[in-house]
């Protein structure tokens, strides 16, 4: 079984491994896109692009009589903080990426982990981490133990200024708690790229919950992404027709 995807969730690997069926998964084909989108999502909240430019096309800009004009208050990412839960190859790239912004991060893993050339990075539990950061972001595997870890409690413990981004996976979040949390201030914002339903199930109470931004499960969108997952695949098979099966999730 070749999967298309990092996680591999949707097949029994023990059955399959009982009946002697190997399961090959994409692992590390999207670190950098999916990087990019949380700092695209980022990025809209601190600078609000695309309130601004709406605001210049509606021509509020043009009738405005100050040079000076702006919607809404902006920030920098210099000298902010971001907790990152989760921290494999795309976790570390998000540290990568907020250190060159000037970003202090805070990030938990489960299991040890170094952190080599980063130098504003800190090893912390998720508790520190909720209660510190001005942005929280997912990228966590969707375990038993990570199965909406992002619920009510959680939410109550981060800054009501700090925003969370999920570009891991839906079920990481308690989706009526998190629109709670937007709805009724208790954090300021949220960009999500997945959800517990794929395509979007019209009952889902984030699709109406304030300072939610939500895109289609694209961070594993761009070209070069793609093209790469099909460059593995196609490694995977050529390496289980050769009797040497790589990238192994049911060993």
């Amino acid at each position: 079984i070749g999967l298309q995807s990092t996680g591999y969730n949707v097949v029994d690997c023990e059955a399959a491994k009982e009946l002697g069926i190997t399961v090959s998964n994409i692992p590390a084909y999207s670190t950098n896109a999916v990087a990019q989108l949380v700092f695209a999502m980022i990025l809209e909240f601190t600078n609000k692009v695309t309130l601004h430019s709406q605001a210049v096309h509606n021509g509020e800009w043009c009738t405005c009589p100050d040079f000076c004009f702006w919607k809404a208050p902006l920030a920098e990412l210099d000298g902010k903080t971001i907790g990152i839960i989760g921290f494999g190859a795309i976790g570390r790239r998000v540290a990568e990426i907020a250190e060159v912004f000037g970003m202090q991060v805070l990030a938990y893993a489960p299991h040890p982990k170094e952190a080599g050339s980063l130098t504003h990075t800190k090893f912390t539990d998720i508790d520190t981490i909720l209660r510190e950061s001005d942005f929280v972001t997912c990228h966590c595997p969707l375990t038993p133990e990570t199965n909406g870890l992002m619920d009510e409690k959680a939410f109550a413990k981060m800054k009501k200024s700090a925003i969370f981004i999920n570009t891991s996976r839906g079920p990481v979040v308690c989706e009526q708690a998190l629109a709670e949390a937007l709805n009724q201030g208790a954090i300021a914002g949220a960009g999500l790229d997945v959800l517990e339903t794929e395509p979007a199930n019209p009952s889902n109470p984030l699709l109406t919950a304030k300072n939610c931004l939500i895109t289609p499960h694209i961070a594993w969108a761009a070209y070069e992404t793609r093209k790469r997952l099909l460059d593995i695949l196609e490694d995977n098979l050529k390496a289980y027709l050769n009797g040497t099966p790589q990238n192994v999730v049911n060993n």
